[in-house]
Order: C-alpha cells, then structure tokens, then sequence
C-alpha cells in the first residue's frame, strides 16, 4: 500500500501518529492504552484498528476513543493481518513523527518525550530507537535489551519495539510488506536504512510483552523463514563477501532446530574461511538436527 504525502498540516494537526493494530488483544488491551494515556508527552493521536476481533477488544478500544478525543476508532470488520492493518492506520496518519506499538506492551510515560527530543536536536537522524524490557504475561522484567547499531542488522532486528521515525520515512518506503506477516518489521528497518540515519539510544523506554499467545511464540517456524528471505535480498547488495558469509553463518547458528542447508551452501560459496572457522559449531548444530529429526 502506498502511503501518500501531505503537503501541508493543520495547525491541530498532532506532533505524534501512534498506530496501534489490535486482533484479540482485550486481555491486555487496556494497559496498552492507558501507558500512551499516561506519556509525559501529550501532543499526540493514537489511532486503534481493530483487526477482526472476537473477544471484546472493540468494546474497550470504543470506549477509550470516547473519553478522549486523541484516540481514534478503526475497524477493519474482518482480520487482515498485521502489516496490512499498519499500513491502514499510517494512511490516516495526520502526525509528522510516526511510531506503532502493539495490544499487549506498555510504554514507559518518558518514551515520546525521550524519541522526540533526539529527533529534534538531531535534523541529521530520521530515526531513533531504543532499549526496551522484556515482561511475562504478570508484568515481571525478565531482562533488559539495550538496541544495537544499524550496523549489527545483519545479524537480527536492530530496532526493537520502542522507536519514532519522520513522516518521511513512511512516505518514502511506501507502507510494510502485507506478503512478509512476522517479518515485516525487519523488512522495513533494512529498506529504511538503504535512505535514512537511523540511531540507537541506551535508554529503556518500552516494556514487551512474552506470552504463549503472542505473535512471535505462535509462528515462529514462519517468521523464521520470512527473516531469511528478507536477509538474502539485502546480502544480494553487499559487496564484502566475509560480511555475507558471516551473516549468513549466524543465521544459521541462531537455531539449531532449524538448520538450514540452502544458507549453509550460500555462506560457502561467499566466502569459504568464515565457513570453516565456525565449522564446529556448525557441525554441532547439524547433528543436533539431524539427531532431532530421525529418533524415535
């Protein structure tokens, strides 16, 4: 879907556009909004789609929209996905610094404040993202992940969960890629960083959410693949034929469950001696596959 420039804006117009896609999310649904109700920064609107919801998820998001007219009420009225549901709210977009978050993760209330000082001290970055902890599905911290450098994305998703970006940035890229559900985000972050300055900041801004219903538990196996797809397109552009072999290599050893042959065949033909350095590794993990699949 291509989001279409705005050429000018009202004066009412908010700073921030928040998407938030919602699919069965009443769980923990109103938590999710209530941590953009509490942001320390106020000049913001959040637009809620609900995605085809069965579980109530509506109701809540109707009746938040109705106490506060900075919340906006979409339905899609049948379940299309996430980054077809992301690309409808970022067409009704009327912010010029645009984020999204999910049904079930938190904001801590210095997040918009924090992202939106970097974006306008910084002109020369057009996006900035940072740490976030993990929670279970009791709101315990189970850990803290500080965000990488751009530099580290072949390596896995960089960005993470707590982020703001320019208008531009959503212009340009066109929308998420409705044929990669799981692995859209990486898609985006590796088109965005062909364009844009992307920066990382130490801060821990976002709590994520890991539960047995969530997105990244229920289809891993899936998103798995979309990753590698989404890897080999970009590797295809790089001309450092070490860094592609290595890339590859650690995608490989990332899960030993998965193994995949076809990479391991690519990361040979790149660049045989990064290859043969993680070759001990490498042949653990096949065995521990291959051992896997064959018993009993």
């Amino acid at each position: 879907m291509k989001i279409q420039p705005v050429s000018s804006f009202s004066v009412s117009d908010p700073s921030i556009t928040i998407v938030m896609p919602v699919y069965n999310g009443a769980r923990y649904l109103d938590s999710a909004i209530r941590s953009v109700l509490q942001q320390r920064y106020s000049d913001w609107e959040l637009i809620c789609i609900d995605d085809g919801s069965t579980d109530g998820s509506d109701a809540i998001i109707m009746g938040h929209a109705m106490a506060d007219q900075r919340i906006r009420h979409l339905s899609n009225g049948q379940n299309l996905g996430l980054p077809a549901t992301l690309n409808r709210g970022f067409t009704e977009a009327r912010g010029m610094f645009h984020s999204w978050t999910s049904d079930d993760n938190i904001l801590r209330a210095d997040m918009l404040v924090k992202l939106v000082e970097e974006l306008e001290n910084r002109p020369d970055v057009d996006m900035v993202y940072a740490g976030y902890s993990v929670i279970d599905d009791a709101d315990n911290i189970m850990r803290y992940v500080a965000p990488p450098s751009m530099d580290k994305r072949w390596y896995g998703n960089p960005v993470g969960a707590a982020f703001l970006y320019r208008r531009e940035v959503t212009e340009k890229l066109g929308g998420y890629d409705e044929q990669l559900f799981g692995a859209e985000d990486y898609d985006y972050w590796m088109r965005a960083a062909h364009y844009f300055e992307m920066m990382p900041l130490d801060v821990d801004l976002y709590l994520y959410r890991r539960h047995d219903r969530s997105l990244t538990d229920q289809r891993s196996k899936d998103i798995r693949q979309l990753v590698s797809k989404v890897l080999l397109r970009e590797l295809e552009q790089v001309d450092d034929k070490a860094l592609r072999a290595n890339a590859l290599v650690h995608r490989i050893l990332s899960s030993w469950y998965h193994f995949d042959v076809k990479l391991f065949g690519k990361a040979l033909a790149s660049h045989p001696p990064t290859v043969l350095k993680a070759s001990p590794r490498l042949a653990i993990d096949l065995a521990r596959a291959i051992w896997h699949r064959v018993r009993p």
